[in-house]
């Protein structure tokens, strides 16, 4: 209860705080038209402000609309004054009071004062007049005391300074009578005080005055002038009654062509005299008549080429219907506006190609619409087609050829036929003609290639291609059409049928049966193509069929050939050397090239190191002396090759007896097989096995070669390298004549060192006889001998067969033939025929037999392709029966729409005939008949006659029209009797004639009936009906309904919206009875907004109505007759609000930017709101979107303050877009919304913050000073200056020395500098810290540890311990001699300053004595006897020892180790001889030159190696004999270090590769390949324990 009551006071004191500063309102009341600066009142006064306050709180003047400001407030004095013109008519036009009302607008707090400043009237405008001059029309004869209404004065003024009376100017006619009507206003009307007398004045001018009731007084005038009419009593005559003018075709619109002109000798709307057409058609409303003017103007589109002439009649009528008629005749000159127009009337086409040159191929007719020299036409054809045009009949023209056509050469014609005017500027177009060469068979089909040439191998398959032959025939479809077939012949007695096939469609050639190389090398056939064409024609072509070899025949052995169960046995004296010849085997190959190629080889021998054979020449020879030990029976099994792909073998066996005398040979029998050899054989297969696997590996890795390099294999073999076959070079021809390879077949034979003689030589040079296969080999047959043999060569020679027919005839004998042509064509020109017909004939009529008139045979119309052409016009009236020869009607014929009013109508056609070409002209002349009746324009005429019109007055009437000429036409009129009117009639004009005086009380109105007549037969007739209107007198004025009409209307309505209908009643007839309504002295707006019917009196909505521009609207309105009497009404129109504004929201004051720690609560802006609507439809609520800090809180009026609701954050959230919403309370509700961009300034209330918890820098030692080692950054979330970061270094010691002294770091970019080179060996990180400080107020800071790891660089050589030189002793070391092979006999101790791979060192024997003698562990430093110590070994061993480490690059040491082989120290001699021994020297060279040797060898195995190293992207592996070394330049890449020294990024794991000998070993493997590696991201936490044991007792490592 107590809350709620805490909140009830809460609201209370909130709602008094706020209202609080609302105050009573102020006015002030000023004259209008105040300078701008004039003080109104002091408002800091009357109010009782502070003045020196209205400053700081932002006095300002508001107004309620946000309209024009028209006050202001100076604040520095607190005076109200003017601040824009203030004028009280614009403001508040005819109200009675006019106030401005203005807020006075204070901030801080908020407080609002209304001013209401009342504007007083002064007499600043005086009365004016809607015109300067005022017109009025008064007859003659109106009586004494009527009355003329004058429009009012208007004076924008109100009360006193408005309007107050009108005096008039002496005069002896008229006075004036001043009046007030029930709204207050004054006008004045004349009063006719003495009767006119337009025989004494025709015009009265008088003076009209206006004054105010203002002080001063103010005035204004107009003139009134009045004109006397008198009565109509006189027709209007034409200047001329013919009108005759020519005009150009194509004439611009509104060209005039002629003005007529009539005159009327009467005055006023007696002599206004207007024109108009009397009966004209649709093609004569090509011209308008000004009705006021005369002037005929040109409207439509003339066209000389549809009517030359035009004939009207022109009717001019006075003001009350007196009028006369004229006769108009304008002829229409011909302009050279049309283009020649051909037509194709014939066309052969297509035009076989064997016609003869001058044959007529088409027909080509040429029409131009224009006339005379206009229509004159040449026409051409272009210059690069075999065609011509040939001049025919008339406008006909032949399209003739001019020379032989060739469908091969062009088939297509696209001929351009131009035909040009003689007009000026002439005109021209074109025409183009497609125009086909039909096809005939005049071409043989023509081979691609003189001759063809197929390669198939031996062995192929029944059906398999051999090639294809293609012939090309340039005729069209079955003309070149192609079929392919083998002539018959023989080939080696056998018919061609037999051995190949052609597809008759394709030319592809097939082989029947299977081709055997041995049996025969090469053919040739004969291959036909034939067209379809009738003859066909033919031509042949040789191919040539060449059969490649193919490896499959075995090599036959010839010697030794084994017979029966015989052995064929040699003898091998016992004194041959070594390389003599003892037996040779001899074997031949029915294949040819490089199948034939053979080599030799010893599959199997009781004795391998003793007999060898040539590869290339079978040769068996010893290779070496033939000793006492070797075994007198030797069996060979030899095995021959041939080189194909697969290659093919066959084996033989060879059996030798060494002995020098027969007697010592056992019997041949027992030699085949020796059992006690079987010890023997065993070990050569082993040893084959060892040989063949070792060649198999080496095949492997020179194919790798090859194929990593992208080179020709090369196989090595003892000695040699075999010939090449599977490459053959493709950009050589063959010159061979065989045809069967593309290319030249380059033979590269490489030859043994000690080859003797050799089956291959090089006949010419490498490439000799080789052309590029792009060049055209020319050769004769007899080229070809040596690979055709014996088969018969003859050569085909196609024969050319001149026809005769096809010749074209010279030039000379066309000529006589063009003559006779022209002759042939004029011949056939005849007289014009003419046929008379009536018009309307039904289609089919016969109008006349032409082929009996023109005496035609009736069977050769239709051969001929008799037709009727039309002249000029694209539309035939008429056509030929081709049966019988009848020109018969084809369309309707109407004469009125072809000829129109022309007495003569003529159709011109043409008869034409082809074959010969052939014209006859048929002229038709079409008769009227009369199927038109006459017609008048209306079916009533009205004509209005005041009752006071005299006897013998005339009246013209308009005449009907007939359009049927000649009798057919109008003769004559007739009009029903009646008591009033005749008629007169002549040739121009129709009159009724008023007989005897009209009086309106006995008769108001009066028909007549008129009749117009024609001459035909039967007679036909028009009627039309006279309506008369008698007028009366003008006396009385038009009266309103009301005096005042008042009306509603809602804003916006849609124009053309009746608001009120105003109604005037004239008790007159006729012209005086007819009421017009008018505006009378309204404004622009008005006019602008409200129109008025004229007729109908209907006030309608023709602009925006808006409610809040202006609420009311009084208007005028006068009602006037036909002869100027009028009356006036006043109008009041009131417009009602509708909710069609949306409120306006308009920010008043804003602080921006916000500070961020402003408390929530705080004031930010003021906003005001604003709805132009009234009552309902301007209550506004507003509101804000939901996510903001902010609020709406209600203030004074339509005001509200924007306030915080909660803390802001300008890191958070630094600008808000703030949209308030206004919406209304009318239906349907009306808003609007306003963004408020509000910033929040910073801050600094952040600090700044490290991107990382710590740094980690990494740098190698030796670094220069000023190095980088890392960067730090630090953000901070303020904004500019707060968010300024600056880095410096915290003060501290690195042992002992201050950290300035080790790093310096940049202040801007946090950029961290090594300020001196560092020493891995004497420090290997270190940490400093950094501090990021802003430039805030107070500053704000943090710090970050960064530490930096110093990484070891190979920089010290390895320093060696043991053994150490001490002056110039030596250290020497006793080995006793019974120590065997792989005993420790010393050791080599070294140690390294640096650390990780750098420190890890290995050992090498760089020289000694005996170098097979002693090895040294390569890690361990061991140094070893490799074998037992004989009694030949040197006692004095002398050893240098280099140690270097894995730094790259590596460093090393050296030093000399000093051995005594002894088991006696009584046998050591001094050790001072021990340095040097010359008896050595012999030893010394002898090693020289093993090791040159072997080192020549082992860098050619490295380079090989390396080759597929680098070839197949793999670890290389370098082979020695038996044992592989260790690598170690390759760091594998991807594995963490174990020991823990950080000196590698990856693990050190070593391949090793020991020999098969090996007892012990130095190396040995703990774990798997892999084992203790890790990835380089995950941390390896170890201890040096976990390495004992792969660095333990190195002794005891087993061999793994």
């Amino acid at each position: 209860m107590a809350f709620k009551r805490f909140a009830l006071l809460c609201g209370l004191a909130f709602i008094f705080l706020v209202l609080h500063p609302v105050c009573g309102d102020v006015s002030y009341s000023i004259p209008e038209e105040m300078k701008r600066g004039s003080v109104i009142g002091n408002i800091a006064k009357d109010l009782g402000l502070d003045l020196a306050r209205l400053s700081a709180r932002k006095a300002r003047i508001d107004t309620e609309d946000n309209s024009v400001h028209y006050c202001g407030v100076n604040l520095n004095t607190g005076d109200l004054i003017v601040q824009e013109r203030i004028d009280r008519e614009a403001l508040c036009s005819k109200k009675a009071s006019c106030v401005l009302k203005q807020e006075l607008v204070l901030e801080n707090p908020l407080e609002l004062h209304r001013i209401n400043v009342r504007v007083q009237d002064i007499n600043d405008n005086s009365p004016q007049f809607k015109e300067d001059s005022l017109k009025i029309e008064i007859r003659e004869s109106t009586v004494k005391g009527a009355h003329f209404l004058l429009d009012e004065a208007h004076d924008e003024d109100i009360g006193e300074n408005a309007v107050q009376g009108y005096s008039l100017q002496q005069n002896d006619h008229f006075k004036l009578n001043a009046k007030t009507n029930t709204g207050g206003w004054k006008y004045a009307e004349l009063i006719l005080e003495k009767e006119l007398d337009r025989e004494e004045k025709k015009e009265i001018v008088l003076l009209l005055t206006a004054f105010d009731g203002g002080s001063p007084q103010r005035s204004g005038t107009v003139v009134i002038h009045i004109t006397v009419l008198d009565a109509n009593d006189n027709v209007p005559v034409f200047s001329q009654s013919v009108y005759k003018a020519s005009l150009p075709e194509n004439s611009p619109l509104d060209t005039l062509v002629i003005t007529v002109s009539a005159t009327d000798a009467d005055e006023g709307v007696n002599s206004e005299v207007t024109y108009s057409f009397n009966h004209i058609s649709e093609k004569e409303q090509l011209f308008s008549l000004n009705p006021k003017t005369g002037e005929i103007r040109v409207v439509g589109f003339i066209d000389y080429e549809k009517e030359s002439l035009y004939e009207m009649q022109i009717t001019v009528k006075d003001g009350l219907g007196l009028g006369s008629y004229a006769r108009l005749i304008i002829e229409i000159t011909d302009v050279n506006d049309n283009a020649p127009v051909m037509n194709l009337k014939s066309l052969s086409n297509p035009v076989p190609e064997n016609v003869s040159p001058g044959t007529e191929v088409g027909i080509i007719n040429v029409q131009d619409r224009d006339s005379e020299k206009n229509r004159q036409v040449r026409c051409s054809i272009q210059q690069n087609v075999p065609f011509k045009l040939v001049p025919s009949i008339k406008n006909y023209y032949s399209l003739v050829t001019t020379g032989q056509l060739d469908r091969e050469v062009v088939s297509d014609y696209n001929i351009t036929i131009t035909a040009t005017d003689e007009g000026s500027p002439p005109l021209s177009s074109s025409k183009s003609v497609h125009l086909s060469v039909a096809d005939i068979n005049d071409n043989p089909p023509v081979f691609e290639e003189q001759s063809y040439s197929a390669y198939v191998s031996e062995n192929n398959k029944a059906g398999s291609t051999l090639c294809s032959v293609t012939a090309r025939d340039p005729d069209w479809r079955q003309n070149g059409t192609v079929i392919y077939s083998v002539l018959a012949g023989e080939v080696n007695g056998a018919p061609v049928s037999s051995y190949v096939s052609v597809n008759g469609d394709t030319g592809v050639i097939h082989a029947v049966r299977s081709f055997d190389y041995e049996h025969m090398r090469s053919f040739q056939v004969h291959v036909m193509a034939r067209d379809n064409g009738s003859p066909p024609l033919s031509s042949n072509v040789t191919v040539s069929v060449f059969i490649s070899d193919v490896n499959d025949n075995c090599p036959q052995i010839l010697y030794p050939a084994p017979e029966g169960s015989s052995f064929m046995t040699e003898l091998v004296p016992k004194a041959a050397h070594g390389g003599s010849v003892v037996s040779k085997v001899i074997a031949v190959d029915a294949d040819s090239g490089q199948n034939a190629w053979l080599s030799y080889h010893i599959v199997k021998s009781t004795d391998p190191g003793l007999f060898t054979i040539g590869v290339h020449s079978g040769e068996i020879r010893t290779q070496r002396d033939i000793s006492q030990s070797d075994s007198m029976k030797q069996n060979l099994i030899v095995s021959v090759k041939d080189n194909g792909q697969p290659s093919l073998s066959a084996t033989c066996s060879m059996y030798l007896l060494i002995s020098d005398n027969l007697a010592e040979v056992p019997e041949l029998k027992d030699i085949s097989y020796d059992e006690k050899n079987s010890k023997l054989t065993s070990y050569l297969i082993i040893a084959l096995v060892c040989v063949s696997t070792f060649f198999l590996t080496f095949i492997i890795i020179i194919l790798g070669v090859r194929f990593c390099r992208r080179r020709k294999p090369r196989l090595l073999f003892d000695g040699a390298v075999t010939i090449p076959g599977a490459y053959l070079p493709p950009n050589y021809a063959d010159v061979d004549g065989t045809g069967t390879l593309r290319s030249a077949y380059n033979y590269d034979a490489y030859l043994t060192t000690g080859s003797r003689t050799s089956d291959f030589k090089f006949v010419t040079s490498y490439n000799d006889n080789t052309l590029p296969a792009d060049q055209t080999l020319r050769k004769s047959p007899t080229d070809f001998a040596d690979v055709f043999g014996d088969l018969e060569t003859s050569t085909e020679l196609r024969s050319l067969k001149i026809n005769p027919d096809r010749l074209t005839l010279p030039i000379i004998m066309f000529r006589p033939f063009t003559f006779y042509f022209l002759i042939y064509f004029l011949h056939g020109v005849y007289g014009d025929m003419s046929y008379s017909f009536p018009e309307e004939m039904k289609r089919g009529s016969v109008v006349g037999n032409l082929a009996k008139d023109l005496g035609l045979e009736m069977g050769a119309l239709s051969k001929r392709r008799a037709r009727i052409d039309a002249d000029g016009t694209d539309k035939r009236f008429c056509d030929i029966n081709l049966s019988n020869g009848e020109l018969i009607v084809a369309d309707r014929i109407d004469r009125e729409g072809l000829c129109g009013d022309k007495a003569s109508c003529v159709l011109k056609h043409e008869l034409v005939l082809e074959n010969p070409l052939e014209l006859h002209r048929i002229t038709l002349h079409v008769q009227d008949i009369n199927d038109n009746s006459p017609q008048f324009n209306e079916e009533i005429i009205n004509i209005e006659i005041q009752e006071s019109a005299d006897k013998g007055a005339r009246f013209v009437i308009d005449g009907a029209h007939d359009a049927d000429v000649g009798q057919n036409s109008v003769q004559h009129y007739s009009l029903k009797k009646n008591d009033h009117f005749i008629l007169s009639a002549n040739e121009n004009t129709i009159e009724i004639v008023l007989d005897k005086e009209l009086d309106r009380e006995n008769q108001q109105e009066l028909n007549l009936l008129l009749t117009a007549l024609d001459g035909g037969s039967p007679q036909r007739s028009g009627t039309v009906v006279i309506h008369v209107t008698v007028l009366d007198a003008n006396d009385n004025a038009p009266v309103f309904s009301q005096d005042v009409y008042k009306a509603s209307l809602p804003e916006n309505s849609p124009v053309d919206t009746v608001v009120v209908t105003v109604s005037a009643a004239d008790a007159d007839e006729g012209v005086n009875g007819d009421v017009t309504y008018e505006f009378v002295h309204v404004s622009e707006d008005v006019k602008n907004v409200f129109s008025v019917d004229r007729k109908l009196g209907e006030i309608r909505l023709i602009g925006a109505v808006d409610y809040e521009t202006t609420s009311s609207y009084e208007i005028r309105v006068k009602a006037k007759d036909g002869l100027g009497l009028s009356s006036y009404s006043k109008v009041i129109i009131s417009i009602t609000d509708v909710n069609d504004n949306a409120p306006v929201v308009n920010l008043k004051s804003l602080s921006n930017p916000v500070p961020e720690n402003v408390s929530p609560g705080t004031e930010v802006g003021i906003i005001n709101v604003q709805d132009r609507d009234s009552e309902k439809n301007r209550q506004v609520r507003c509101s804000l979107q939901q996510n903001v800090p902010f609020k709406l809180v209600p203030s004074i009026k339509n005001y509200y303050s924007l306030v915080t609701t909660g803390q802001l954050d300008r890191e958070v959230v630094s600008d808000y877009n703030i949209t308030i919403t206004a919406t209304d309370e009318g239906s349907p509700p009306l808003s609007s919304s306003k963004s408020v961009h509000l910033s929040v300034a910073d801050i600094n209330d952040n600090p700044p913050v490290f991107e990382e918890q710590s740094y980690s820098a990494y740098v190698s030692e030796n670094n220069k000073a000023g190095s980088t080692l890392c960067s730090v950054t630090a953000r901070d979330p303020d904004w500019r200056q707060n968010g300024t970061v600056i880095y410096s270094v915290l003060a501290g010691e690195v042992n002992g020395a201050p950290v300035s002294s080790y790093v310096s770091v940049n202040g801007d970019t946090g950029v961290i500098h090594a300020v001196r080179s560092f020493d891995y060996e004497h420090m290997r990180s270190f940490q400093v810290h950094v501090m990021a400080r802003d430039n805030g107020s107070p500053p704000l800071s943090s710090n970050v540890t960064v530490s930096v790891f110093i990484s070891d660089v190979n920089d010290n050589c390895p320093q060696i311990l043991y053994p150490a030189p001490e002056g110039s002793s030596f250290m020497t070391e006793l080995v006793p001699k019974a120590a065997h092979g792989g005993s420790v006999v010393s050791k080599v101790i070294a140690v390294d300053a640096d650390s990780g791979q750098n420190a890890w060192l290995s050992y090498h024997i760089v020289k000694s004595t005996d170098p097979g003698l002693f090895t040294i562990g390569v890690h361990s430093g061991e140094i070893r006897t490799q074998r037992d110590i004989s009694q030949s070994d040197s006692m004095k061993q002398n050893l240098i020892v280099s140690v270097k480490d894995n730094g790259q690059p590596s460093l090393s040491a050296t030093c000399s180790m000093y051995l005594l082989i002894s088991d006696n120290l009584a046998e050591v001699p001094e050790l001072k001889d021990i340095s040097y021994d010359e008896k050595n020297s012999k030893l010394t060279s002898y090693l020289i030159i093993a090791l040159v040797c072997v080192s020549t060898f082992f860098l050619t195995f490295i380079i090989i190696i390396l080759g597929v190293r680098f070839c197949r992207r793999r670890k290389p592996r370098l082979l020695f004999d038996g044992a592989v070394t260790i690598p170690g330049a390759y760091l594998p890449p991807n594995y963490a270090d174990v020991d823990g020294t950080g000196t590698l990024r990856s693990a050190y794991n070593y391949d090793a590769y020991l020999t098969t000998g090996s007892r012990t070993s130095d190396f040995k493997f703990v774990t798997s390949y892999n084992d203790n590696t890790l990835p380089a991201d995950q941390t390896l936490r170890k201890s040096p324990t976990d390495f004992a044991d792969v660095f333990g007792d190195i002794e005891d490592s087993p061999e793994v």
